[in-house]
């Protein structure tokens, strides 16, 4: 075995900004912007910003859970292996399954919405249309083409991309308060506060489900994990990375959802726009900035969302390398490249899951914007119980042992209510049509793994030798 290379293939090679990237782009700022605020202002109105403050506060919580075992625990299984160690491995598994899950559904999902915004964005520049699944069964080649390379060049391809996003967000943000400052400002809008504050008739129940769109925003924040074994130094650089990600878009969705509130308006027909924009960004580049800006928004949250689904694929290609290499399925899903030491099988098997995903919906008729919307719901749900287990294991490893001071309790004690929350507020009120099926769907895949790990002989056995086994399971290494 070479200098920097693990058993079972991977490369410790990585720095830490490029395991911040990989959670940055899981969590697909860019592309979160130019979705999650339209159903936020629909509930809260002007309160859009003050929602993102309370959700950014949110994931703090649920986050030190991860920022904390990463310290102690580090692996390409992620969560398979935090929950794993803290619970044992029937709970680890399950945990892992929850999250393989997730990254399926993203991956399809964010292709989808691939193709989503490049139709936007050939409409914006006047060019034919094209039927979405062309554009990401394109994107479907470059993403499995670049994440079968060496990661290096994924991670930086990730931070590239988004940086290139977010730059375009951040000139866009700027106009819009110039020219509200400077009282130039489509429809006279004026900078006030009033964006943090309740308009009336909002009462408590109705923020906490619009607190849940701004959470959600966050999901993938935890990508950076899956890179344990690739990340020099991991305990001290993987920890960072999960709070740098976190912190950092949580500051600049606060600022770009004020952006957007300001730039339509506080009032009730400016939150109304804002509620009803399809493409808010777009909206706002062609009042502020002109037709062009709007064509470079499209492209910029194309490549965001491009930059997400090669972030899933990355990130799940890991998590189903790390569970079969412990004895799930076929250990041929356990091998890497020698190569480039990717996982080429996991590797393709998460492709073609998630390519068969969106060509079956687009069979069935469903729009772009569903093809995302409907996978990433499940993947969401499944999310949620892989955080669930993970922050029960932080309180069991942390507290029990006391290898933290005992008010940090605290952080998942409120981080499990949080999680608890989000579920009752997606599956109660039963949502409409087909979203009403989603959670049973959900339910299926977690039962598939609840069952695999309690009745398929010997495999808890084999997962517990195998992540014991492990360098990085030994907590107490120096």
């Amino acid at each position: 075995m070479t200098e920097g290379t693990r058993e079972g293939g991977l490369r410790r090679e990585l720095r830490f900004w490029e395991a911040v990237a990989l959670s940055i782009a899981i969590m697909a700022p860019g592309a979160a912007m130019a979705l999650n605020g339209t159903a936020t202002a629909g509930l809260v109105g002007r309160a859009v910003p003050l929602v993102f403050v309370l959700a950014t506060l949110a994931i703090l919580f649920v986050s030190y859970a991860f920022i904390r075992l990463t310290s102690y625990f580090n692996h390409a299984g992620s969560v398979y292996a935090l929950s794993g160690a803290t619970l044992g491995p029937r709970a680890g598994f399950f945990s892992g399954w929850a999250l393989l899950g997730t990254y399926l559904c993203f991956t399809a999902g964010s292709t989808a919405e691939v193709g989503l915004f490049g139709q936007e964005f050939l409409a914006s520049m006047g060019l034919p249309a094209v039927d979405w699944i062309v554009i990401s069964l394109v994107a479907a080649a470059l993403i499995w083409v670049l994440a079968f390379g060496d990661v290096r060049v994924v991670t930086r391809a990730l931070l590239s991309m988004e940086g290139l996003t977010v730059a375009l967000i951040l000139v866009l943000v700027v106009v819009i308060f110039a020219r509200i400052f400077g009282g130039a400002a489509p429809g006279g809008q004026e900078f006030t506060f009033a964006a943090f504050a309740l308009p009336g008739g909002v009462d408590f129940g109705t923020v906490g489900l619009a607190t849940v769109f701004g959470i959600l925003s966050f999901a993938g924040f935890e990508g950076a994990a899956s890179l344990g074994e690739e990340t020099d130094n991991p305990r001290r650089n993987i920890p960072r990375a999960i709070a740098a990600a976190v912190i950092t878009m949580g500051i600049f969705y606060v600022i770009v959802m004020l952006a957007q509130t300001l730039g339509f308006g506080v009032n009730k027909s400016g939150t109304d726009a804002f509620a009803g924009a399809s493409s808010p960004l777009g909206a706002l580049s062609t009042d502020y900035i002109g037709p062009g800006m709007a064509a470079a928004i499209n492209f910029g949250v194309m490549v965001s969302a491009f930059a997400s689904a090669l972030g899933t694929a990355t990130a799940g290609s890991r998590m189903l390398f790390a569970l079969c290499r412990d004895g799930f399925l076929s250990r041929r899903l356990g091998e890497t490249s020698p190569r480039t030491g990717a996982p080429a099988n996991a590797l393709a098997a998460v492709m073609l899951v998630g390519i068969t995903t969106f060509v079956i919906l687009r069979l069935g008729g469903v729009s772009a914007v569903n093809a995302f919307f409907y996978p990433a719901t499940v993947g969401v749900l499944t999310l949620l119980v892989a955080y669930i287990v993970t922050n029960a294991g932080a309180l069991r490893f942390l507290f029990l042992s006391r290898r933290v001071p005992a008010w940090e309790a605290v952080f998942p004690v409120v981080g499990l209510g949080i999680l608890l929350y989000v579920i009752y507020r997606n599956v109660y009120p039963a949502p409409d049509f087909p979203f009403n099926l989603f959670p049973y769907i959900a339910g299926a895949w977690l039962l598939i793994g609840l069952g695999s790990v309690l009745f398929v002989p010997g495999l808890a056995r084999r997962i517990g030798a195998n992540l014991a086994a492990r360098e990085d399971m030994n907590a107490d290494r120096g």
